[in-house]
């Protein structure tokens, strides 16, 4: 079973106790984070891990009151992909 798990820089997805995907990010300031890489095991790709991950990264975003700057491209893409993303996207401009 794979379980989404907090770290102090991101949010990783464990199965069998083995780290096999994680999203990092940081804050920018008080309000804002900035997600800055993403990587799924090779095993698992293709298997919408990486979503899962920007989801979560997303739902904790709200829980926080906090806007996401997605820099990672696919971060990036996926807040491109779904519109209900944009309460948490701070977008530039």
């Amino acid at each position: 079973m794979k379980d989404i798990r907090e770290e102090s820089q991101g949010l990783v997805m464990v199965e069998n106790e083995q780290k096999v995907a994680e999203i990092s990010f940081k804050p920018i300031d008080d309000r804002t984070i900035v997600i800055d890489h993403t990587y799924v095991s090779e095993e698992l790709r293709g298997q919408k891990i990486g979503d899962q991950l920007v989801y979560a990264a997303v739902e904790k975003a709200r829980r926080e009151g906090k806007r996401i700057v997605p820099a990672c491209s696919f971060a990036l893409a996926q807040f491109k992909r779904h519109k209900e993303y944009a309460d948490v996207w701070q977008q530039n401009g």
